[in-house]
């Protein structure tokens, strides 16, 4: 069972591994943050486009409808509405890449430790992305 509203809308997973403090540091570090209320402010946004990667066959609408799900289904969103495609278009312009430049760099670190089951074969670290497995030999 979900244990917050967080945890039952799309933005569940992303604000436990980019919580929203973090993500605000690193939106005003590089200078985007929204000097006025917007539908769209400028965190949602970054969450916006890493949904984007995560759902990248799905239509704009469609992942930010997902992310606000759950909110929206516990009526925390008020009467905050889905805006058009186009206005998230221009958001993401606005965001820039830099936020999610910065927000790599802070978070990208290996999740396994050594003590994590399955993580590690004859002392290398096992690796998988996009699907694509590479094999590593140590250096001696």
């Amino acid at each position: 069972m979900a244990s917050s509203a967080s945890d039952l809308s799309g933005l569940g997973l992303l604000t436990r591994v980019y919580p929203p403090g973090l993500v605000d540091r690193v939106v005003a570090a590089c200078g985007r943050a929204e000097q006025r209320r917007r539908l769209l402010p400028a965190r949602l946004v970054v969450y916006f486009v890493l949904g984007l990667a995560l759902f990248s066959p799905a239509p704009y609408l469609e992942v930010m409808r997902h992310l606000v799900a759950g909110l929206r289904g516990l009526g925390l969103l008020g009467d905050w509405h889905v805006p058009a495609k186009s206005s998230l278009f221009r958001a993401r312009q606005r965001l820039g890449f830099e936020p999610l430049q910065v927000l790599f760099a802070a978070t990208a670190k290996p999740m396994a430790d050594e003590g994590t089951p399955g993580a590690f074969w004859r002392g290398l670290r096992v690796l998988a992305v996009d699907g694509t497995c590479w094999e590593a030999t140590p250096v001696t």
